[in-house]
């Protein structure tokens, strides 16, 4: 099997405990982002709408390292600390994915890394 770490230079970790995603076996698994800044390492915004367009251009910067896109991505798990907000995101997910999207679950939880309100997980191939 063959794996790569990737981690692109524009998106320093947050966490060193973990790689920014992992190429296996022509597929993509990015781990999971939230709305950070990569200029300033910080939440963009306390806006959950924001923080879910930081967090998938951030995605697609992993992507593109990867050699891979948006548009080739399978599925996403979206994590939402305020589920009744869906709908915001929605909006702004469909923005990155405006055809028939990727397989997605989206599931409420009470907290996420360093306060965020949104985090999106994804493969692609």
């Amino acid at each position: 099997m063959n794996r790569e770490v990737i981690n692109p230079k524009e998106l320093p970790t947050v966490n060193p405990t973990y790689s920014q995603a992992i190429k296996a076996n022509g597929l993509v698994f990015v781990a999971g982002q939230i709305g950070i800044d990569p200029a300033t390492g910080k939440l963009i915004s306390s806006d959950i709408a924001e923080q879910a367009r930081q967090a998938i251009e951030n995605t697609a910067t992993i992507l593109k390292a990867a050699g891979s896109s948006l548009e080739n991505v399978v599925s996403t798990t979206l994590y939402l600390t305020e589920f009744e907000q869906l709908g915001k995101v929605n909006t702004v997910y469909a923005e990155y994915f405006p055809k028939a999207g990727p397989a997605k679950l989206a599931c409420g939880v009470s907290a996420l890394y360093g306060g965020a309100k949104f985090e999106i997980q994804a493969i692609a191939v």
